[in-house]
């Protein structure tokens, strides 16, 4: 089978195509010929060695796959040849043509879903409903201002929000991007590449301030988003696209307002039954037609490494997968 294997850290052009053995399911496990692999920032830092996880050389990119079972290994109960499922293999091991899930890891997916739609669901909407449910605990009526809304993680909290009942504002770097935002649910839009974030936040709120901030970027965006919270907003730290900032603590002592870290990948070892009721609800709502994960572009296996270099450079919206068995 064909495998994307990075060999030496570095940028994505540096990972190599190549063909490997088929893989073999081992105890409590499955092989799943894969129709889809979602992208995500963590793969990009992994094979630039910048991630908090090291993996070790060489490695397959990627930690999900959603296909079709090919194999079912030994101790194996309730899947059979055929299923259509998604799996997770860890956070390593997915871009390639099959892939090797522990059965446990491994849930089936209606025919109403697709194998594209339903990659990074766990990812996406798990950092974002463990970020505004548990984290930041958003009450219905409450105004949510999202940060690189367009992005997977961002447009996942944009359609969350609306979910739960909250007024949304988009905030992201150009109208094309925001069109996609509105299309998901946002009430308001910020384009902050034209607009003074801290200025437009408090206009769309009346000069009170939001309730909840979700920030998927950091760098200077987020002192801007700090300065328009409202009274006991909570700041949500979701990643660092634009960088780590450093944020003037008096503003939350002026605030009387929190800044709380969103660590899902944490949670998912420390708190093993949220993750089982995050999951539950997640692709209930999946199957429930309540939640459409936006797919903007669908990369061959070969082109994993463009697939990467798009992301890195902010040339996507929303979600995009790798199709290994085009």
């Amino acid at each position: 089978m064909k495998s994307i294997v990075c060999k030496e850290f570095g940028p994505p052009e540096k990972l190599v195509l190549e063909e490997v053995p088929d893989p073999v399911a081992g105890e409590g496990q499955v092989v799943i010929e894969s129709r889809a692999s979602t992208v995500t920032f963590p793969d990009a830092l992994m094979i630039e060695d910048k991630y908090q996880f090291k993996a070790q050389l060489p490695f397959v990119p990627g930690g999900e796959a959603a296909g079709v079972v090919a194999e079912v290994g030994p101790g194996v109960e309730g899947f059979e040849v055929g299923d259509r499922v998604i799996g997770q293999s860890g956070l390593i091991g997915g871009f390639q043509e099959k892939v090797v899930c522990a059965a446990a890891a491994t849930r089936k997916l209606s025919k109403n879903v697709g194998f594209a739609e339903s990659t990074g669901l766990l990812y996406a909407y798990g950092t974002g409903y463990y970020g505004l449910k548990f984290r930041g605990a958003l009450k219905p009526g409450e105004t949510l201002l999202v940060l690189g809304a367009a992005g997977n993680v961002g447009l996942a909290a944009v359609e969350l929000g609306k979910l739960m009942g909250a007024r949304v504002i988009a905030a992201a770097s150009s109208r094309e991007k925001l069109s996609v935002c509105v299309d998901r649910g946002a009430d308001e839009t910020i384009d902050y590449s034209t607009e003074d974030l801290k200025t437009r936040a408090k206009e769309l709120t009346g000069g009170k301030g939001v309730d909840v901030i979700y920030d998927c970027v950091g760098g200077d965006y987020a002192e801007a988003a700090l300065r328009a919270i409202g009274w006991e907003g909570r700041f949500l730290v979701i990643g660092f696209t634009a960088g780590i900032p450093q944020l003037p603590l008096n503003l939350t002592l002026l605030k009387s307002c929190q800044v709380i870290g969103v660590f899902y990948g944490a949670m998912i070892s420390k708190q093993p039954e949220l993750l089982q009721e995050i999951t539950k609800d997640l692709y209930a709502f999946l199957e429930e037609g309540k939640l459409k994960p936006y797919v903007s572009a669908r990369y061959p296996l070969a082109e994993a490494p463009q697939a990467l270099r798009d992301l890195l450079d902010r040339k996507v919206t929303g979600k995009v997968v790798i199709e290994a068995n085009r």
